[in-house]
């Protein structure tokens, strides 16, 4: 098995998470500045978030009814709890651990998804997915570039950025994660072992390696999307800090 979509695909995700973490630590920061209240801050930097947490949180419910779990009412106004923001919430009947997780993980589907679909029907993801897979750096970035032709291209972005910043789980969504992984670990390490595993990861080679060039190609695209949201946080948060005197410690 060729192991370079893997490699490819946790390089990018790990620049996705640190660029997601930055947005939001960067994003509270700038809202701290303008109002100078800790609370007030919180609820505005939810507020170009909610496309995003609104999917987060009935991609939850839906997954939840679909299981046979029982839901609460949707909340999306975000609270402190200590040190950490809680943007949204539903209250989801205590299940197992299979159920629990599948509902944990709902977001992590339903965004990239989400971002895809935007990607390939309005921007045209499939030439930019192309190019990164033939390693065509000039072509991705005139690809790139080209995007910004699209209609409404803008308004496009921001529903990209808003979902893509809210579509990892929760430490409270993966709460039920670890028997579950640990499960199928073990599961995976016996198939392996006195089973056909070797076999079946040679015949589903071909499908696993395009599945992790395209979430590498959903990765990079929502990296790239992000990046201009990320320089202007940057600008207006300096901008605020000269006019104020005042830095926030991060």
């Amino acid at each position: 098995m060729n192991w370079t979509p893997l490699l490819q695909l946790a390089v990018t995700l790990v620049l996705l998470l640190l660029v997601e973490r930055w947005i939001h630590r960067h994003l509270q920061g700038v809202m701290l500045l303008l109002t100078g209240d800790r609370e007030v801050a919180v609820m505005l930097y939810a507020l170009p978030l909610l496309p995003g947490i609104l999917l987060h949180e009935l991609s939850h419910a839906l997954a939840a009814i679909l299981l046979g779990v029982r839901v609460g009412r949707i909340s999306i106004r975000p609270k402190r709890t200590g040190q950490r923001v809680q943007l949204g919430f539903v209250p989801v009947e205590k299940t197992d651990a299979v159920r629990a997780s599948l509902i944990g993980l709902a977001p992590l589907l339903t965004g990239p998804t989400a971002i895809l679909l935007i990607g390939h029907r309005v921007l045209g993801l499939d030439a930019v997915g192309a190019a990164l897979v033939a390693g065509d750096w000039p072509g991705l970035v005139a690809e790139l570039v080209g995007m910004l032709k699209a209609p409404d291209v803008w308004i496009w972005a921001y529903l990209i950025f808003a979902v893509s910043n809210t579509m990892l789980p929760s430490r409270a969504d993966r709460q039920a994660w670890t028997p579950v992984l640990l499960f199928l670990f073990l599961m995976g390490v016996l198939v392996w072992v006195v089973g056909p595993g070797p076999v079946i990861v040679e015949g589903l080679a071909e499908p696993i390696s395009r599945a992790l060039r395209w979430l590498t190609t959903m990765c990079a695209f929502t990296i790239a999307v992000d990046l201009p949201f990320l320089l202007l946080i940057a600008l207006v948060e300096r901008l605020l800090e000269r006019l104020k005197g005042v830095r926030v410690e991060y």
